[in-house]
């Protein structure tokens, strides 16, 4: 009789194993375990198209809060009517093949994803529920297209009413429903953009929507730059410029209102992030007319709306060294989950803050481009990150293609 070293894989055992069991832990393996597995049998490779097994998948497979990320060139406002924005190599045909880059905080590891529907002039701009949204880069109306990278889906929105230029886009996709928000960068005339206006679109089970028909005027004088907008609990955040200060935008009464910022005189880079359910601003802090060191702090904002909280300080050691590396060049940040990370533009370097385990380290360099996180490989080129959450089945998209049906497809 053989031995196995290993009693818990003997397929004595495996092999009796009941189907649905063996689909339940099926279910909770990460994507890229899942998509090694379906090679083994036919049965496994058709998983991915059982309904039974995504409806069971929905209900038991973990939060997995990981981080998508894109090269992709720095927009400047001088290009008004075109942006050769391409984003990736190109196949035969001279269509281009957009690439991501997914990263897994837990075992800190990299893999590569592309977008081979998704059609030349678009760029990444938000994500949400398993979907990234990408927006057409022209100005004018502008195209969405809301698409699911695991399982190869793509979805389009009917154009938005008002042409722009490069908006923020705010992105929230729950089980049931698709927020969109769109904001900024009127385009008042071929050679001017200013923050004006809102638009949101909406759509849900329960047979509710609405076509970029509400829009909301933005704050006077405010000054965001383009760029993506955090939602937390009902509300679409950004960061506002000169002096700083934070957005908001409440869906469900359509109104924008100021939140003023911690230390806003001092600030340098600062982000927002969503992390565990709140909203959390993170910066460099720079005062040494006041003799206060030099630092980099999170702030959590409190319930009320209105008030910060400073959470977390760079250790000064670290902030040393992470200051020699950024040479004052500017950093971004994305949070999901428990998550942070902060990607020094210029440089292939990035530090990753765990918030439950009050943990920094820096992130190995991406191992498929050149250059990491910051500028090689192409002029311009910078890794631009979204809290992306890995999901084999999004099926709320099913409401969006109904709803668009008679809408002419632009992709073909």
């Amino acid at each position: 009789m053989g031995t196995t070293s290993n009693p818990w894989m003997d397929s004595r055992i495996w092999s009796k194993l009941p189907q649905r069991l063996l689909d339940r832990v099926i279910a909770f393996l990460p994507p890229p375990a899942f998509f090694r597995a379906r090679s083994v049998c036919k049965r496994w490779y058709g998983l991915l198209f059982s309904n039974s097994f995504l409806e069971m998948y929905m209900q038991v497979s973990p939060r997995r809060h990981w981080f998508l990320f894109f090269k992709q060139k720095t927009m400047l406002r001088t290009y008004i009517y075109r942006n050769n924005n391409n984003g990736g190599s190109s196949n035969g045909d001279n269509r281009a093949i957009y690439e991501g880059y997914l990263f897994d905080p837990y075992d800190i590891a990299w893999y590569r994803l592309s977008f081979t529907l998704i059609p030349p002039g678009f760029s990444p701009s938000s994500s949400s529920g398993g979907l990234v949204c990408w927006v057409s880069d022209e100005a004018g109306t502008k195209n969405l297209i809301l698409c699911n990278p695991l399982v190869g889906s793509v979805s389009q929105l009917p154009p938005t009413l008002r042409p722009r230029l490069f908006p923020s886009i705010g992105l929230t996709v729950s089980p049931t429903s698709i927020d969109v928000a769109v904001a900024g960068d009127d385009l008042i005339s071929p050679y001017a953009v200013k923050n004006l206006t809102t638009e949101s679109f909406h759509i849900d089970a329960g047979g509710f929507y609405s076509l970029w028909g509400t829009t909301s005027s933005l704050p006077r004088l405010c000054s965001l730059e383009s760029g993506r907008m955090v939602y937390v609990q009902g509300k679409f955040y950004c960061m506002n410029y000169s002096p700083f200060s934070v957005l908001a935008y409440d869906i469900s009464v359509n109104n924008w209102f100021k939140i003023q910022a911690p230390m806003r005189r001092f600030l340098r880079s600062p982000s927002l992030v969503e992390s565990r359910g709140k909203l959390i601003l993170v910066a460099a802090v720079e005062k040494s007319k006041l003799n206060v060191p030099k630092s980099l702090r999170l702030w959590g904002l409190q319930a009320c709306g209105t008030t910060w909280v400073e959470i977390e300080r760079m250790p000064l050691q670290l902030y040393l060294q992470f200051a020699e590396v950024e040479g004052e060049n500017g950093f971004e940040c994305v949070g999901h989950g428990e998550f942070i990370v902060i990607m020094i533009r210029q440089s292939d370097r990035a530090l990753l803050f765990d918030i439950c385990r009050k943990r920094w380290q820096w992130i190995p360099p991406c191992p498929y481009i050149h250059g990491g996180f910051g500028v090689g490989g192409g002029e311009g080129g910078e890794l631009h990150g979204f809290a992306y959450e890995p999901r084999l089945a999004t099926p709320v998209v099913g409401l969006l293609d109904q709803l668009t049906l008679p809408f002419q497809s632009f992709s073909g």
